[in-house]
């Protein structure tokens, strides 16, 4: 139940993330077209982009690792058994889980400081506030760390059974 749950919310952060590359988009023609046409780019661009950026990928992180499509090189694991495999998987997803908590709690501090301090990116016109892509690089990381998490108590479930890993290159 708390896999599916998971995946459910990955996916909805994902599909948030797309929606968000989609308006990306037509931001940039406009920003292209006004700097082009009439020598007027829309102000905030460049700020707008680059935190939008690092919000997408975030957002994304889960539902990749729940989907496998995380990178991974099998080529020696794939020589092993079924168990061994699944061994290993657990092994590299209990990595993966260590290395996004890592992230999400060097992250936490970060994000405070954005949102007491009340930082913004750009001069001008438009001057975007960090603390949001601060706190998506929090909720990212977190997710994904539960995401290999699961992965980790799945493969060892696979490993004591002797069947092959929950995510593999063969489901794409």
């Amino acid at each position: 139940m708390l896999t599916r749950i998971n995946y459910s919310v990955a996916r909805a952060l994902m599909v948030a993330a797309a929606v968000l590359a989609f308006m990306l988009c037509f931001l940039v023609v406009a920003d292209v077209g006004g700097r082009v046409l009439f020598n007027s780019p829309v102000q905030g661009v460049p700020e707008i982009v680059s935190l939008s950026i690092v919000i997408i990928c975030y957002l994304q992180a889960s539902f990749a690792i729940r989907s496998g499509g995380m990178l991974h090189v099998d080529t020696f694991v794939n020589k092993l058994s079924p168990g061994l495999q699944s061994w290993f998987g657990a092994l590299g997803a209990l990595v993966g889980m260590c290395f996004f908590a890592v992230v999400c709690y060097g992250s936490l501090d970060g994000a405070t400081h954005a949102w007491i301090s009340n930082e913004f990116e750009g001069e001008g016109a438009l001057r975007v506030p960090v603390w949001p892509a601060r706190f998506v690089i929090i909720l990212g990381t977190a997710l994904a760390s539960m995401s290999y998490l699961l992965l980790t108590l799945e493969n060892i479930a696979l490993a004591l059974k002797g069947q092959a890993p929950a995510a593999s290159t063969a489901q794409h």
